[in-house]
């Protein structure tokens, strides 16, 4: 997402990653927390549920938050801003275990980041959690949904949840970004701005998702298909029709 970027500056070298800690004014920070504690308090409640049904759930989820920690700590120069983009994988958590429980999964990968690569902040959980946990995972997963239901492959439906995952992230970013930092200034043209910096590397970094995202899923078809119908990605008639 973003680090210490203020648009109208000159670009200087960083590896910042998120929005940066304390970057985003006071109230502002709060706000995004208290927006963010439902979803948290769903996604809790979603896991728990998933787990009375299958033990295995949780140990998945382990797994799960660990990818999207290692996916969305490859950090990409942004040459205009003098910050970093990142790939998200929550797309792809989104996909497996559902939006409510990816948004766990960012949360954790978010905070220890946070903790332990200063990439992000702590003030900042809140924002970099809404935008890359839940608009990143509701969008990937209402992509990957709507294709499917029109009869989209799991390889297409992948990789456009996984594009659109990643993009909705930025673009959330950079709308939260410019409303903490704008001050007296024009807030639409400045959300253009920040997202016009970040174009050079989201753009492509999106589609570079989009594959990640795809390849998984189909891996996952090829090689396990049962762990999808558990995850109720496919069904059994789905399986059963390519055996």
């Amino acid at each position: 997402m973003v680090g210490t970027f203020f648009p109208l500056l000159p670009a200087t070298p960083a590896h910042a990653m998120h929005i940066s800690e304390g970057i985003l004014p006071f109230p502002w920070a709060l706000a995004w927390f208290v927006v963010l504690v439902p979803f948290l308090a769903l996604g809790i409640r979603q896991l728990n549920a998933l787990a009375r049904e299958d033990l295995s759930m949780k140990p998945l989820v382990g797994l799960l938050t660990a990818v999207v920690f290692i996916i969305s700590c490859m950090p990409i120069p942004v040459p205009t801003a003098g910050t970093c983009s990142h790939p998200c994988g929550t797309g792809v958590s989104a996909i497996l275990v559902g939006p409510l429980v990816s948004v766990i999964i960012a949360a954790v990968s978010l905070l220890i980041q946070a903790l332990f690569l200063a990439h992000g902040g702590l003030s900042t959980l809140g924002a970099n959690t809404l935008s890359m946990g839940v608009v990143g995972s509701f969008a990937g997963w209402f992509a990957f949904r709507a294709l499917r239901k029109v009869g989209g492959s799991l390889a297409l439906a992948g990789f456009i949840a996984g594009l659109v995952a990643d993009w909705a992230t930025y673009a959330t970013t950079s709308l939260l970004l410019a409303l903490g930092i704008r001050g007296e200034s024009p807030l639409w043209p400045l959300v253009v701005k920040i997202v016009i910096a970040f174009l050079p590397t989201q753009l492509p970094l999106g589609i570079l998702e989009g594959v990640i995202t795809a390849g998984m899923v189909t891996l996952l078809y090829r090689k396990r298909p049962d762990l999808l119908v558990k995850m109720r990605v496919i069904t059994e008639k789905e399986v059963a029709g390519n055996a």
